[in-house]
């Protein structure tokens, strides 16, 4: 067990650090993220109410596509550097390593966005009252997001145009995140009940977490032989 423990530590920090190294690698989804929101009211002006409507869906959309611009990186770089293989032929579950590599992935993509919402939000007029919900719920979500990637980046290893078949396959997927994330910051904004749509970010997020490493890790495999 204590040599399992140092193998995750390792490898999560081993993941920061070279990301960290690349600076494009992080700030690319980030300013996506910046950019892609700041676009809305220039283009559809600054009336406050009309912002107010459209910014649930709109940062939840963003951050869904910041998520996605760097899911064909998540396993390309190991596996042109032969780091998948010796990953596989450990002896240490390649689940539990994959759920490893999505956990730095979301540390550097998912909660950046996380992070910076705040400020898109009162850009877009969000009300303080839906701050808290904004946050909660990308705070959930986000981890689904990188889950479902990985997957989606997995099956597509190594494979010729793999950024757009990453997109096809995952973007069905994201949709319920996408409908009860951006739904629950509207249901404050509206004033209903939110607490069905927390439930089932969370049920997502466990289900997530339960098959996505696994399904990840076998289509590691396959993409590997």
């Amino acid at each position: 067990m204590p040599g399992f423990l140092k193998a995750i530590g390792c490898l999560l920090r081993r993941d920061l650090t070279v990301a960290l190294r690349r600076s494009t690698d992080v700030l690319t989804p980030l300013v996506f993220f910046i950019i892609v929101v700041s676009l809305f009211p220039l283009g559809l002006g600054p009336e406050p109410a009309v912002l107010r409507t459209i910014a649930p869906g709109v940062i939840w959309v963003a951050a869904l596509l910041a998520t996605m611009l760097s899911l064909n990186r998540l396993f390309a770089n190991d596996h042109a550097d032969g780091t998948l293989e010796q990953m596989a032929l450990s002896p240490h579950p390649l689940t539990i390593l994959v759920l490893t590599k999505v956990a730095a992935h979301w540390m550097l993509t998912g909660l950046p966005l996380v992070l910076i919402s705040p400020l898109l939000a009162v850009q877009m007029n969000l009300p303080e009252s839906a701050m808290g919900t904004l946050i909660l719920s990308l705070l959930l979500g986000t981890p689904v997001l990188s889950l479902l990637g990985a997957v989606g980046a997995a099956l597509t290893l190594g494979l010729r145009g793999g950024g757009v078949l990453v997109s096809l396959l995952v973007l069905p997927l994201y949709t319920p995140v996408l409908i009860f994330g951006a739904g629950a910051v509207a249901g404050v904004i509206a004033g209903i009940d939110i607490e069905a749509h927390f439930s089932l970010l969370a049920a997502f997020l466990a289900l997530a977490l339960t098959l996505a490493p696994w399904a990840a890790a076998a289509a590691l495999r396959v993409s590997l032989d």
